[in-house]
Protein backbone atom coordinates (compact mmCIF):
# COMPACT_ATOMS: atom_id res chain seq x y z
CA UNK A 1 0.00 0.00 0.00
CA UNK A 2 1.47 3.37 -1.06
CA UNK A 3 1.45 6.05 1.55
CA UNK A 4 -1.44 8.24 -1.16
CA UNK A 5 -3.95 5.32 -0.03
CA UNK A 6 -2.89 5.57 3.89
CA UNK A 7 -3.47 9.72 3.59
CA UNK A 8 -6.88 8.88 3.56
CA UNK A 9 -6.85 8.88 7.48
CA UNK A 10 -6.14 12.01 7.30
CA UNK A 11 -9.68 12.69 6.77
CA UNK A 12 -10.52 11.12 10.65
CA UNK A 13 -12.69 14.14 12.10
CA UNK A 14 -9.89 15.92 14.96
CA UNK A 15 -11.05 14.99 18.87
CA UNK A 16 -12.19 11.28 17.65
CA UNK A 17 -10.92 8.11 18.47
CA UNK A 18 -9.21 7.38 15.15
CA UNK A 19 -7.81 10.94 15.08
CA UNK A 20 -6.28 10.98 18.65
CA UNK A 21 -4.77 7.40 18.07
CA UNK A 22 -3.71 8.81 14.83
CA UNK A 23 -1.86 11.33 16.41
CA UNK A 24 -0.33 9.00 18.98
CA UNK A 25 0.76 7.17 16.00
CA UNK A 26 2.22 9.63 14.28
CA UNK A 27 3.93 11.41 17.09
CA UNK A 28 5.52 8.20 18.92
CA UNK A 29 5.58 5.69 17.32
CA UNK A 30 8.77 5.91 15.09
CA UNK A 31 10.42 7.43 18.11
CA UNK A 32 9.65 4.19 19.55
CA UNK A 33 11.23 2.00 16.72
CA UNK A 34 8.13 1.86 14.81
CA UNK A 35 6.31 -1.24 16.98
CA UNK A 36 4.56 -0.86 20.06
CA UNK A 37 2.73 -3.37 22.13
CA UNK A 38 -1.82 -3.26 21.54
CA UNK A 39 -1.23 -3.20 25.73
CA UNK A 40 0.47 -0.17 25.53
CA UNK A 41 -1.03 1.49 22.78
CA UNK A 42 -4.49 0.42 24.90
CA UNK A 43 -3.04 2.11 27.88
CA UNK A 44 -2.18 5.36 26.38
CA UNK A 45 -5.49 5.43 25.03
CA UNK A 46 -6.92 5.10 28.03
CA UNK A 47 -4.74 8.13 29.12
CA UNK A 48 -6.61 9.98 26.34
CA UNK A 49 -9.85 9.01 27.99
CA UNK A 50 -10.68 6.41 25.47
CA UNK A 51 -12.36 3.41 26.84
CA UNK A 52 -10.21 0.23 26.01
CA UNK A 53 -12.96 -1.48 24.08
CA UNK A 54 -13.46 1.94 21.87
CA UNK A 55 -9.46 2.04 21.67
CA UNK A 56 -9.06 -1.55 20.11
CA UNK A 57 -11.77 -0.52 17.45
CA UNK A 58 -10.32 2.42 16.66
CA UNK A 59 -6.60 0.90 16.21
CA UNK A 60 -8.54 -1.88 14.00
CA UNK A 61 -9.91 0.88 11.90
CA UNK A 62 -5.66 2.44 11.62
CA UNK A 63 -5.39 -0.86 10.04
CA UNK A 64 -7.77 -0.97 7.75
CA UNK A 65 -6.43 2.26 6.27
CA UNK A 66 -2.88 1.01 6.18
CA UNK A 67 -1.19 3.11 9.00
CA UNK A 68 -0.41 0.20 11.04
CA UNK A 69 0.59 -3.56 10.42
CA UNK A 70 -0.46 -6.54 13.24
CA UNK A 71 3.06 -7.79 14.42
CA UNK A 72 4.11 -9.75 17.28
CA UNK A 73 7.14 -9.37 18.98
CA UNK A 74 7.50 -10.15 22.59
CA UNK A 75 3.87 -9.49 22.83
CA UNK A 76 1.18 -9.11 19.96
CA UNK A 77 1.35 -5.15 18.89
CA UNK A 78 1.33 -3.19 15.66
CA UNK A 79 4.50 -2.05 13.79
CA UNK A 80 4.02 1.37 11.50
CA UNK A 81 3.36 0.71 7.43
CA UNK A 82 6.59 2.20 5.91
CA UNK A 83 5.04 3.14 3.17
CA UNK A 84 3.28 5.69 5.62
CA UNK A 85 6.63 7.22 6.86
CA UNK A 86 6.59 9.73 3.62
CA UNK A 87 3.53 11.21 4.35
CA UNK A 88 3.84 11.34 8.52
CA UNK A 89 7.63 13.36 7.68
CA UNK A 90 5.72 15.48 5.08
CA UNK A 91 3.20 16.07 8.15
CA UNK A 92 5.90 17.12 10.83
CA UNK A 93 7.10 19.29 8.37
CA UNK A 94 3.68 21.07 7.67
CA UNK A 95 2.86 20.86 11.63
CA UNK A 96 5.87 21.88 13.50
CA UNK A 97 7.75 23.98 10.96
CA UNK A 98 4.11 25.96 9.55
CA UNK A 99 5.42 29.05 7.12
CA UNK A 100 3.98 32.03 6.76
CA UNK A 101 4.52 34.08 3.57
CA UNK A 102 5.83 37.35 3.24
CA UNK A 103 5.08 39.89 0.71
CA UNK A 104 8.13 39.57 -0.96
CA UNK A 105 7.49 35.56 -1.40
CA UNK A 106 7.05 33.84 -4.59
CA UNK A 107 4.02 31.91 -5.62
CA UNK A 108 3.64 28.31 -7.82
CA UNK A 109 0.99 28.45 -10.14
CA UNK A 110 -0.43 24.78 -11.41
CA UNK A 111 -2.13 24.60 -14.08
CA UNK A 112 -3.35 21.40 -15.44
CA UNK A 113 -5.15 19.98 -18.62
CA UNK A 114 -6.33 16.27 -17.71
CA UNK A 115 -8.56 14.05 -20.32
CA UNK A 116 -11.95 12.86 -19.46
CA UNK A 117 -10.57 9.27 -19.65
CA UNK A 118 -8.74 10.33 -16.07
CA UNK A 119 -11.32 12.02 -14.97
CA UNK A 120 -11.16 10.41 -11.28
CA UNK A 121 -7.25 11.72 -11.41
CA UNK A 122 -8.59 15.49 -12.06
CA UNK A 123 -10.56 14.82 -9.16
CA UNK A 124 -8.27 13.34 -6.62
CA UNK A 125 -5.89 16.40 -8.07
CA UNK A 126 -8.07 19.24 -7.18
CA UNK A 127 -8.96 17.03 -3.44
CA UNK A 128 -5.16 16.97 -2.69
CA UNK A 129 -4.03 20.67 -3.76
CA UNK A 130 -7.31 21.32 -1.51
CA UNK A 131 -5.56 19.83 1.25
CA UNK A 132 -2.43 21.41 1.09
CA UNK A 133 -4.22 24.93 0.99
CA UNK A 134 -3.98 25.78 -2.63
CA UNK A 135 -6.48 28.07 -4.00
CA UNK A 136 -8.64 28.33 -7.17
CA UNK A 137 -7.99 30.68 -9.41
CA UNK A 138 -10.01 28.60 -12.38
CA UNK A 139 -10.68 25.20 -12.16
CA UNK A 140 -7.54 24.61 -13.96
CA UNK A 141 -5.80 27.34 -12.32
CA UNK A 142 -4.37 26.96 -9.00
CA UNK A 143 -2.16 28.69 -6.85
CA UNK A 144 -0.32 28.08 -3.71
CA UNK A 145 3.16 29.13 -1.54
CA UNK A 146 6.36 28.89 -4.01
CA UNK A 147 7.90 26.89 -1.14
CA UNK A 148 5.29 23.95 -1.84
CA UNK A 149 6.05 23.73 -5.65
CA UNK A 150 7.85 20.28 -4.06
CA UNK A 151 4.76 19.00 -2.42
CA UNK A 152 2.85 19.84 -5.79
CA UNK A 153 5.31 17.70 -7.64
CA UNK A 154 5.14 14.64 -5.24
CA UNK A 155 1.17 14.99 -5.34
CA UNK A 156 1.56 15.13 -9.35
CA UNK A 157 3.85 12.01 -9.61
CA UNK A 158 1.83 9.86 -7.35
CA UNK A 159 -1.01 10.47 -9.23
CA UNK A 160 0.70 9.93 -12.65
CA UNK A 161 -0.71 13.10 -13.56
CA UNK A 162 2.99 15.15 -14.12
CA UNK A 163 1.99 15.05 -18.43
CA UNK A 164 -1.03 16.97 -17.81
CA UNK A 165 0.39 19.95 -15.44
CA UNK A 166 2.81 22.80 -16.00
CA UNK A 167 3.62 24.87 -13.13
CA UNK A 168 5.09 28.55 -13.02
CA UNK A 169 7.27 30.83 -10.21
CA UNK A 170 5.46 33.75 -10.19
CA UNK A 171 5.40 37.09 -8.12
CA UNK A 172 2.69 38.94 -6.48
CA UNK A 173 0.06 38.46 -8.58
CA UNK A 174 -1.61 41.24 -10.34
CA UNK A 175 -5.63 41.51 -9.92
CA UNK A 176 -8.71 43.58 -10.63
CA UNK A 177 -9.65 44.65 -7.48
CA UNK A 178 -7.10 44.55 -3.98
CA UNK A 179 -5.23 41.83 -3.20
CA UNK A 180 -7.68 40.56 -0.27
CA UNK A 181 -10.39 40.66 -2.43
CA UNK A 182 -8.37 37.91 -4.62
CA UNK A 183 -7.64 36.35 -1.34
CA UNK A 184 -11.14 35.71 -0.57
CA UNK A 185 -12.43 34.46 -4.24
CA UNK A 186 -9.30 32.13 -4.61
CA UNK A 187 -9.62 30.67 -0.68
CA UNK A 188 -12.14 30.42 1.62
CA UNK A 189 -11.27 32.75 4.05
CA UNK A 190 -14.27 32.43 6.30
CA UNK A 191 -13.86 28.58 6.62
CA UNK A 192 -10.57 29.26 7.45
CA UNK A 193 -10.80 31.92 9.81
CA UNK A 194 -13.73 29.69 11.60
CA UNK A 195 -10.82 26.94 12.22
CA UNK A 196 -8.35 29.49 13.76
CA UNK A 197 -11.48 30.57 15.95
CA UNK A 198 -11.91 27.16 16.75
CA UNK A 199 -8.46 25.91 17.75
CA UNK A 200 -8.56 29.34 20.24
CA UNK A 201 -11.15 27.65 21.73
CA UNK A 202 -9.79 24.65 22.12
CA UNK A 203 -6.94 25.25 23.96
CA UNK A 204 -9.25 26.14 27.02
CA UNK A 205 -10.44 22.69 27.44
CA UNK A 206 -6.89 20.95 27.25
CA UNK A 207 -6.45 18.55 30.02
CA UNK A 208 -3.72 19.16 32.86
CA UNK A 209 -1.94 16.21 32.09
CA UNK A 210 0.99 16.70 30.06
CA UNK A 211 0.58 13.68 27.80
CA UNK A 212 -3.39 14.34 27.25
CA UNK A 213 -2.79 17.99 26.58
CA UNK A 214 0.01 17.34 24.25
CA UNK A 215 -1.80 15.01 21.94
CA UNK A 216 -5.25 16.98 21.86
CA UNK A 217 -3.01 19.87 21.26
CA UNK A 218 -1.69 18.32 18.09
CA UNK A 219 -4.98 16.85 17.31
CA UNK A 220 -6.90 20.01 17.42
CA UNK A 221 -3.64 21.92 15.44
CA UNK A 222 -2.83 19.55 12.84
CA UNK A 223 -5.53 20.32 10.24
CA UNK A 224 -4.61 24.18 10.10
CA UNK A 225 -1.12 24.00 8.89
CA UNK A 226 -2.72 21.97 5.53
CA UNK A 227 -5.71 23.98 5.02
CA UNK A 228 -3.97 27.48 6.12
CA UNK A 229 -1.57 28.18 2.78
CA UNK A 230 0.15 30.96 5.29
CA UNK A 231 -0.64 34.22 3.64
CA UNK A 232 1.52 37.03 3.69
CA UNK A 233 0.06 39.87 5.12
CA UNK A 234 -1.23 42.51 2.09
CA UNK A 235 -3.78 39.39 1.21
CA UNK A 236 -5.39 39.24 4.88
CA UNK A 237 -8.43 41.02 6.21
CA UNK A 238 -7.92 43.12 8.65
CA UNK A 239 -8.25 40.85 12.68
CA UNK A 240 -7.31 37.79 10.64
CA UNK A 241 -6.40 35.47 13.48
CA UNK A 242 -3.81 33.24 12.20
CA UNK A 243 -0.84 34.92 13.84
CA UNK A 244 -2.21 34.39 17.55
CA UNK A 245 -3.06 30.78 16.59
CA UNK A 246 0.46 30.45 15.48
CA UNK A 247 1.97 31.65 18.77
CA UNK A 248 -0.24 29.77 20.64
CA UNK A 249 0.31 26.57 19.27
CA UNK A 250 4.25 27.38 18.98
CA UNK A 251 4.00 28.33 22.92
CA UNK A 252 2.33 25.37 24.26
CA UNK A 253 3.54 22.38 22.06
CA UNK A 254 7.30 23.88 23.54
CA UNK A 255 6.17 23.71 27.05
CA UNK A 256 4.45 20.03 26.65
CA UNK A 257 6.60 17.81 24.26
CA UNK A 258 9.02 17.06 26.47
CA UNK A 259 7.52 15.79 29.61
CA UNK A 260 4.42 13.91 27.02
CA UNK A 261 7.27 12.01 25.68
CA UNK A 262 8.21 10.85 29.36
CA UNK A 263 5.39 9.90 29.76
CA UNK A 264 5.12 7.37 26.37
CA UNK A 265 8.15 5.85 27.22
CA UNK A 266 7.40 5.47 30.55
CA UNK A 267 4.61 3.17 29.59
CA UNK A 268 6.75 1.48 26.46
CA UNK A 269 8.99 0.64 29.48
CA UNK A 270 6.63 -0.98 31.41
Amino acid sequence: MNDAAVLDDIDARPGSTASLLRTVVGLYLRRLGGWISAAQLVALAGDLGIPAAQARTGITRLKQKGLLIAERDAAIGYRLNPAAVTMLERGDRRIFEMREMTDADSWCLVSFSIPESARSVRHQLRRRLQWIGAGVVSPALWICPGHLQGEIEQILAELDARQWATLFQAATPSTAGTLPEAAAEWWDLGALRAEHLAFQESLAALPAAPFAAYVQLIDSWRVLPYVDPGLPPAMLPDGWPGRRSFAEFARRSAALQAPAWEHVRRIAAS
